[in-house]
């Protein structure tokens, strides 16, 4: 009985067999109980999404083995280290449990309470998260209640059957040093290997286009950890703080004057844009016949072509570039100074609506974020009005009739409005072997019937867009409150895997050349004026607006306003100016020429301006200086 005692409890008296077998015991319980914390936070990780069966993405974790390793890996050696540091047990339990369980548990209710994951970058946020926080009541579900009760059990476990732990100073120093090491040779070589990282694509019960699910699918730990590095933007070259500040300050915010604050609608277009700038498909008859009313309507407004960054997807950059000016953004993950927070600084009411769900690009935050005062999505809206399978195919009647429903319940009362949609309608794929009825055909254009039916299913859905979009106008023209409507599309569309469609078509899609460019990246946009409108700013809103960046288009409607905007925009317009294109490809348009480089003074002037928008967006606005 000694002897056993000896061992796991560690006697005085203990021989050295017994104390040898005593450490192991006390190495084999202390992984035992690194393991059982990193299952704590694990659980926590797939029981944080109320949408997801939790039990089946627990289970799926144990299909990709590399997911438990890198999840349970973090407690493991942080129980090491604590046990190396301060010897006993129970201590080296807490160390591990609280950081791990407790951001596990910040994570679950931060998804449960906003749909949004815990990033390493929100540490940035701690004051906002407190605010936040007040607004919200934290429920103690089955889940939090099962882990803590689990928790104690353990450190229960570690306190009376894990006695007198390890001897030596310098063997504990070592084994501290040891644990620091391995995490500076796994972090990078492990946890930020983008190859590992795929080969852990877990979509067994998860939806790969859903920010949340996507974090989800892998655990808690390992996917926060790759996000440490977000936590340090990245300045532009050469980043001068105190010259940033200094340029944005000589820029002041300028009123929008009371009896010219009208309404401004504004609707993006999923996937728009029109094909028959493309010679091939301007010659047949049809689409040249499907897209005259958009003509007629770009006739009666201000239009141009938005010269994007994108193809086929990534939409919010031209969504956010437009609502905030930056030529450039990362994911946003608390308050941005934007345009929308511009116009409610001005009085304005500040509406959202897409009928889509809010979780993708997490825009349900998102909207948030830029200053929006009410958003409406499939779930907390347009689910009742159309089902988010069938929106992806028809929902622009709906959209546009949610619009006027807004319009109609306002009155003489009402603060004026900024609403801001972006559609559904003719999100890709397209189907590629059956053709709509009366659509072009093999035998008439030569195509393939891939390419044939690709094409027509695309153009049946802008043909309805187009419907919606005139049908909507003529509603505005028959108003006598002033409205402004702004529409473009967001990029190009998908047109068959590896752009099959265009590259039987033969259209050019070489970047080099201005014409590749275009073709590859250029969308339609326009301003339009209701007549009520006109009169207020006492001009037709008829004519060429140029081609420009998605960063510069509401700029483009202030300048038709002869609003100066705030400080920011109007720091933007310079900068238009010198280059209308400011790709993230590195490309630029100066004196009407496409180029990868700019003007000495070009370049120098655009290297402030990122200083000022990256001081804007990380400084300014935490410090209350920038609305």
């Amino acid at each position: 009985m000694r002897h056993i005692k000896n061992i796991f409890l560690g006697g005085e008296d203990a021989g050295k067999a017994e104390r040898i077998l005593h450490q192991i015991y006390l190495a084999l319980g202390v992984t035992a109980l690194g393991v059982g914390v990193g299952y704590l936070a694990l659980i926590l990780g797939a029981c944080a999404y109320k949408p997801l069966w939790h039990w089946l993405l627990f289970k799926s974790y144990f299909n990709h083995p590399p997911i438990v390793l890198l999840n349970l890996l973090p407690a493991i050696v942080l129980i090491w280290f604590g046990y190396f540091v301060f010897r006993r047990v129970w201590c080296a339990y807490l160390v591990s449990l609280i950081p791990c369980v407790g951001l596990a548990l910040v994570n679950y209710f931060k998804i449960q309470l906003r749909g949004d994951p815990f990033l390493a970058s929100d540490f940035r946020l701690i004051r906002t998260a407190r605010g936040i926080l007040g607004h919200y009541t934290l429920t103690l579900t089955h889940i939090v209640l099962l882990v803590a009760g689990l928790s104690v059990l353990m450190l229960l476990l570690a306190f009376f059957l894990f006695r007198n732990g390890l001897r030596g100073v310098w063997l504990r120093v070592g084994g501290a040093l040891l644990c620091v090491a391995a995490c500076a040779v796994i972090y990078p070589k492990v946890y930020l290997n983008g190859e590992i990282f795929r080969e852990t694509y877990n979509f067994d019960v998860t939806n790969r286009w859903s920010d949340v699910e996507n974090f989800v699918s892998r655990g808690f730990w390992y996917p926060f950890i790759r996000t440490i590095p977000d936590m340090f933007p990245t300045p532009p070259e050469g980043y001068d703080a105190k010259a940033a500040q200094t340029l944005l300050s000589s820029y002041e915010d300028a009123d929008i004057p009371e009896e010219q604050k009208v309404t401004v609608v504004g609707v993006m277009l999923e996937a728009f844009c029109d094909l028959s700038d493309y010679p091939i498909l301007a010659r047949q008859p049809r689409v040249a016949a499907l897209y005259e009313p958009l003509h007629a309507l770009e006739e009666k407004s201000i239009s141009g072509d938005l010269l994007t960054n994108i193809f086929a997807g990534g939409t919010v950059d031209s969504e956010w570039g437009c609502l905030t000016g930056y030529t450039r953004h990362d994911d946003f993950r608390g308050n941005v100074p934007s345009y929308v927070r511009y116009f409610s600084s001005q009085g304005y009411d500040t509406v959202y609506r897409h009928p889509g769900y809010g979780w993708f690009y997490n825009r349900q935050n998102v909207m948030e974020f830029l200053g929006f005062d009410e958003s409406v999505f499939t779930e907390n809206g347009f689910g009742a009005l159309v089902d988010p399978e069938k929106a992806q195919i028809r929902s622009d009647d709906i959209l546009f009739d949610y619009l006027l429903r807004d319009l109609d319940a306002r009155n003489e009362d009402s603060a004026p409005l900024f609403s801001f949609s972006v559609s559904y309608q003719n999100h890709g794929p397209y189907d590629d072997r059956n053709r709509p009825e009366g659509a072009l055909t093999e035998a008439e254009t030569g195509w393939t019937l891939s390419t044939v039916s690709i094409v027509n299913n695309y153009l049946d859905g802008v043909s309805d867009t187009i419907t919606q979009v005139t049908r909507f106008v003529d509603a505005l023209e028959q108003r006598d409150e002033p409205i402004l409507f702004l529409l473009y599309g967001d990029h190009k569309p998908w047109l068959g895997n590896d752009n099959s469609a265009y590259e039987e078509l033969d259209i050019n899609f070489d970047v080099t050349t201005e014409e590749g460019f275009r073709n590859y990246y250029s969308t339609p946009y326009l301003i339009y004026a209701n007549d009520a409108a006109k009169a207020v700013f006492g001009h037709d809103f008829v004519g060429d607006g140029g081609d420009f960046s998605p960063c510069f288009l509401m700029t483009r409607l202030f300048d038709l306003c002869s609003w100066e905007g705030p400080g920011f925009m109007q720091l933007s317009r310079e900068l238009r100016a010198q280059t209308p294109l400011v790709h993230t490809q590195d490309l630029y348009m100066e004196n009407g020429v496409l180029s990868d480089t700019l003007s000495s003074g070009a370049a120098d002037f655009y290297r402030q301006f990122l200083w000022a928008q990256y001081y804007r967006e990380t400084k300014a606005f935490a410090a209350g200086r920038v609305t």
